[in-house]
């Protein structure tokens, strides 16, 4: 495709999305040229839709002139799926940013892709209730997004990831058409299920423009474990444990005792340990104390240093922020990082845990993991110096050794962060030849020009 966009293209949106929805100012293409990928390609244009009919209209119009759209959120995204390629338009939903509707009855909130994560929140809270997926950059993210790339949260261990808490979507194809699956219902067997296949689609199949999302009433109390092991194996193990007895925790998160320094580095009022397990479980009054005593005796066992309590309030309000402080501060240890969320069967989890250790050794590197220990889904941070040739190279070897030892485990390359650019080469590693063209055929049935968001999750045929 070529960079510039045909005359009669660009006369054709400027007139049918005015200016404050057509940008080509500096500025504005610079605002949608990365995600936090870091990865960075200045878009032709930037369209900012204010309804469905004009989304409709944009794609047949892109469709018609060949011109690529790259659907975009908050920009909050990891993978690059966000990123622009030369020449293509990013269509940026934050003009499309209303709640059109609480159903506190029905348990249900239909909104459009630009609304932030945090936002709904807030306006849940009234009616005693919220939305389930909360990614770490919750208060800033848009459900768009969220959807895009079926982002989770610490909560998902109980509550499940954004395509557990939706119930019906509205989408434009890459014809231009609009489709409508699922609805205010929680049980449906009719035909086939479309909504649950464009929530991690990452803007390849169908443009979102309006959710209808399952929501939960708010829990009367919450409280915390945070439990210190001797080693991470010890850790590791306690979560096979927690996670085989009845009791299911709201949050389950791992930190290794690289995490663990990194906080004290930071501030973060943390014992010295080689690894952390941080427990929630939430209920009512009367069992929540049952709840708490059943997380603690499994998370007991050999290798456990201490364990203590946190009920509601500050010190259970600084257990989570010093969990939430940890991404952040890695930037500390090195300018550059690889973050991955792979995810293993949680039986698996000490062996990816000692199998992440030994690549840590054997290509001298610094490997950071923590993350949703409930879901078998860790973030394994490589961290290393850009400008260091030997070790760029040695980080970027150690990339796929990861990805080959979570296969190996029974896993998958992505539990939240979706696959984008990033991760789209080894999909091959993870999915048979069968597999990925039933996928590729799925793309040409609702794209069939190839004009949404090319050259993301699947990699070249």
């Amino acid at each position: 495709m070529s960079t510039a966009l045909p005359a009669a293209l660009v006369a054709e949106l400027s007139a049918l999305l005015g200016a404050e929805g057509w940008r080509t100012d500096p500025g504005s293409l610079e605002a949608n040229a990365q995600d936090n990928s870091w990865r960075h390609q200045h878009p032709a244009a930037v369209a900012l839709p204010a309804d469905v009919a004009q989304v409709q209209a944009l794609v047949r119009a892109c469709r018609a002139h060949g011109v690529a759209l790259v659907a975009r959120g908050a920009g909050t995204g990891t993978t690059g799926a966000a990123v622009p390629l030369p020449g293509s338009i990013v269509l940026s939903f934050t003009r499309m940013d209303r709640i059109v509707e609480i159903r506190a009855g029905d348990r249900c909130a239909v909104v459009q892709p630009g609304v932030l994560n945090g936002t709904l929140q807030q306006a849940l809270a009234p009616h005693g209730l919220f939305w389930a997926p909360d990614p770490s950059s919750a208060d800033v993210c848009s459900i768009g997004g969220n959807l895009a790339c079926n982002a989770g949260g610490p909560r998902a261990v109980k509550y499940g990831t954004s395509r557990d808490n939706v119930l019906g979507l509205v989408a434009v194809t890459g014809s231009g058409d609009l489709i409508r699956c699922g609805g205010a219902y929680t049980k449906d067997a009719t035909g086939y299920d479309l909504t649950h296949l464009l929530v991690g689609s990452e803007g390849t199949l169908a443009l979102i423009v309006e959710a209808t999302l399952k929501l939960t009433p708010l829990p009367v109390s919450q409280a915390g474990l945070r439990v210190l092991y001797r080693d991470a194996d010890a850790a590791a193990a306690a979560v096979s444990r927690l996670m085989s007895q009845p009791v299911v925790p709201t949050r389950l998160e791992f930190m290794d005792a690289r995490s663990l320094e990194l906080l004290r580095l930071n501030g973060a009022d943390v014992p010295d340990a080689g690894a952390m397990l941080l427990v929630e479980a939430d209920g009512d009054h009367d069992t929540l104390p049952y709840l708490l005593q059943a997380l603690a005796s499994a998370a007991e066992g050999d290798g456990m240093i201490a364990l203590d309590v946190a009920m509601e309030g500050r010190a259970r309000d600084q257990l989570w922020a010093a969990r939430k402080a940890l991404s952040p501060a890695l930037r500390s240890v090195a300018p550059g990082k690889i973050n991955e969320d792979v995810v293993v069967p949680v039986s698996r989890i000490p062996a990816l845990v000692a199998g992440v250790q030994a690549l840590a050794r054997d290509y001298a590197l610094t490997i950071v993991t923590f993350g949703h220990a409930g879901n078998g889904n860790l973030h394994v941070n490589i961290l290393y110096h850009p400008d260091d040739a030997d070790e760029n190279a040695r980080a970027h070897a150690a990339l796929p050794k990861i990805f080959e030892l979570t296969l190996a485990l029974g896993g998958t390359l992505s539990g939240e962060h979706g696959i984008g650019l990033a991760k789209r080469d080894f999909m091959a590693q993870a999915f048979s030849p069968a597999t990925l063209m039933a996928m590729r055929a799925i793309k040409a049935a609702l794209d069939p020009d190839g004009i949404l968001n090319p050259g993301k999750v699947l990699p070249p045929a």
